[in-house]
């Protein structure tokens, strides 16, 4: 088996992981973020109502979209940044991928973010789209169903709604994601002079929750805004209240001010360490299985 085949399989080892473990706290978040002000008063509001009005079951609603969608998303980001670590490895002084520079570890994470977001963007849209879906008032039976009728109405331009911020997003988060987690492993391996394969999994799991919360850190406003958008009409007669990126933007700031683009922090917080744990400990797992001892 190839090594960009072995990085694929797994990176959506680790996407799996992600999703199982994440999509309770993502379903509230979302909830939040394009609920009408006032809805929610907190994460435990949000949770208790979608509890008693939808049953246990709607923690997972559009779970079926992210489980094959984020699994080829988290694929793909992983399959990325190791080819572009084994690419500034080989042209490097020290030929080795933990002997990489922070410049490096950034822009190879940020050409997996983009090449990423050709999946993520449409797969987030149609999740976001079954998430906030009334169960009264259902538009979509499921992620074929949305999927389907979008393009129908809409073209491959509706499946990409919310595009834009989502490059942002993607090409500046996993930079941010992948330089803190690197540079967390190649501390611990330098520190007790070990090899990669040898760092536990306990400390995958803590430095991928360190890497989840440098990421939200920074991102998460734009976030909002992709949220916003991937929720909003199609057109005027579907009600659409924005027209851009930038549009957005300025509306949520003049409504809401800085409240606008922190509602469903608390929820991401929470779900952060756990379900960015789980991926990159589904990642190291996977790989070494795949590559035994390197």
């Amino acid at each position: 088996m190839s090594n960009t085949l072995k990085d694929l399989t797994a990176g959506t080892a680790g996407g799996i992981a992600q999703v199982l473990v994440g999509q309770p706290f993502d379903i509230c978040k979302v909830r939040m973020q394009t609920s009408p002000p006032g809805t929610y008063s907190g994460l435990m509001h949000c949770a208790g109502d979608i509890l008693k009005n939808e049953g246990p079951l709607a923690f997972y609603k559009g779970t079926l979209s992210p489980l094959l969608g984020i699994g080829a998303c988290v694929s793909i980001q992983f399959g990325v940044l190791e080819w572009f670590k084994r690419y500034f490895a080989a042209r490097n002084p020290n030929p080795s991928v933990n002997a990489l520079g922070s410049g490096q570890l950034a822009f190879a994470g940020a050409a997996a973010g983009l090449a990423n977001s050709v999946v993520s963007g449409p797969v987030e849209h149609i999740r976001i789209r079954l998430q906030t879906q009334s169960d009264k008032a259902r538009l979509y039976s499921g992620p074929g169903d949305a999927l389907r009728k979008i393009m129908r109405a809409h073209g491959v331009a509706g499946v990409y709604k919310g595009q834009v911020p989502t490059l942002w997003r993607e090409g500046v988060a996993y930079a941010i994601y992948f330089v803190t987690y690197e540079k967390l492993m190649q501390r611990e391996m330098r520190v007790h002079a070990m090899r990669r394969e040898d760092v536990s999994p306990a400390k995958a799991v803590l430095f991928g929750a360190a890497a989840g919360y440098a990421l939200w850190a920074v991102i998460y406003p734009i976030d909002v805004v992709k949220s916003r958008i991937q929720t909003d009409g199609f057109d005027a007669a579907s009600g659409r209240k924005y027209s851009s990126t930038l549009d957005c933007l300025r509306k949520v700031w003049a409504a809401e001010g800085v409240k606008g683009f922190t509602r469903g922090l608390g929820p991401t917080l929470i779900r952060s360490p756990f379900a960015n744990g789980a991926t990159f400990l589904g990642f190291e797992l996977a790989s070494r299985a795949l590559y035994g001892s390197r």
